[in-house]
């Protein structure tokens, strides 16, 4: 046992069998069932398992908290993939007991969860008190909860007022800078007005808006994705440069794009973007596999 491994285990745990690196150990089989095997439910048992040896460690070792974190975070994804998303904020609260004491980038994987599965006022309670927390304004992740809290929960369910007393208020001074708020306060102004308004003259119809440029670009995108996949399903062994066709197309991507990977907005682009790479990847090893395999 390395001399870090030997100090972690003596801070952390009154339990001799507590090392560092069980817990890496723990946190990459969890990553590997979850990424490699996709068996969310082996994944899920060991974050839950990793967990269950920290419920003694003290409180106030980051090392610790980290390692708390990453078994959440991976747990909270396992619940995902299983359609579990329901019980997932209540499983982290168990963790973590009082809500204002989950850590930011926790929150920001709930808020995000539960806007996607249209269940934004689960997280809607939880979220305030955390951002009302004075010990949570100096955290890393304070400005982004409360960024994905204003435009996930509040402005989908129409909570104008609370919005605007956000963006005002102490939340919105410690979080954003005045450009920000003047920006904030933009976006739930416009998310008031209807989305079309009547025309004045009942026989005239409303030209309908063109598609923004950058749909634009995601649908030519698509098109000529799902082409190479065609021409790599169609093409003989050997006679295709497979290698750079799949460099090519990453490329192409981050050159049309080159947007920041980090940001939620981004989300909805990349996960298009993964499930034409599938699809182009299928197209490229199936027919070699199941010649290897002598599957039909």
């Amino acid at each position: 046992m390395s001399h870090c491994s030997s100090r972690l285990a003596a801070a952390c745990s009154p339990q001799p069998a507590f090392t560092e690196a069980q817990m890496s150990c723990m946190l990459d089989t969890a990553a590997e069932q979850m990424m490699v095997d996709k068996d969310f439910q082996a994944a899920f048992e060991t974050c839950d398992s990793g967990l269950e040896i920290l419920v003694d460690v003290e409180r106030e070792d980051s090392r610790c908290g980290e390692f708390k974190a990453g078994f959440c975070i991976l747990g909270i994804q396992a619940l995902a993939e299983m359609n579990q998303w329901h019980g997932v904020f209540s499983w982290v609260l168990q963790q973590y007991e009082h809500q204002e004491k989950i850590p930011a980038k926790i929150m920001q994987m709930c808020i995000l969860l539960y806007s996607t599965v249209g269940e934004p006022a689960a997280v809607q309670e939880a979220a305030r008190v955390w951002l009302h927390c004075p010990s949570n304004g100096g955290a890393a992740g304070f400005a982004t909860v409360a960024e994905l809290y204003l435009l996930h929960v509040l402005v989908p369910l129409g909570l104008r007022d609370e919005a605007v007393q956000l963006i005002a208020g102490e939340v919105g001074r410690v979080a954003f800078t005045e450009e920000q708020r003047r920006a904030a306060l933009d976006v739930v102004g416009e998310k008031e007005r209807p989305d079309e308004e009547p025309p004045l003259n009942p026989d005239i119809g409303v030209p309908a808006r063109p598609p923004s440029s950058q749909g634009s670009v995601l649908h030519k995108l698509e098109a000529m994705l799902r082409f190479l996949c065609r021409k790599v399903s169609s093409t003989g062994r050997g006679s295709f440069p497979l290698r750079r066709l799949f460099l090519a197309a990453v490329l192409l991507y981050a050159l049309l794009f080159r947007m920041d990977t980090a940001h939620p907005s981004s989300f909805v682009w990349i996960s298009k973007l993964l499930q034409l790479l599938r699809q182009l990847w299928t197209a490229m090893f199936a027919p070699y596999y199941q010649a290897l395999t002598g599957r039909p």
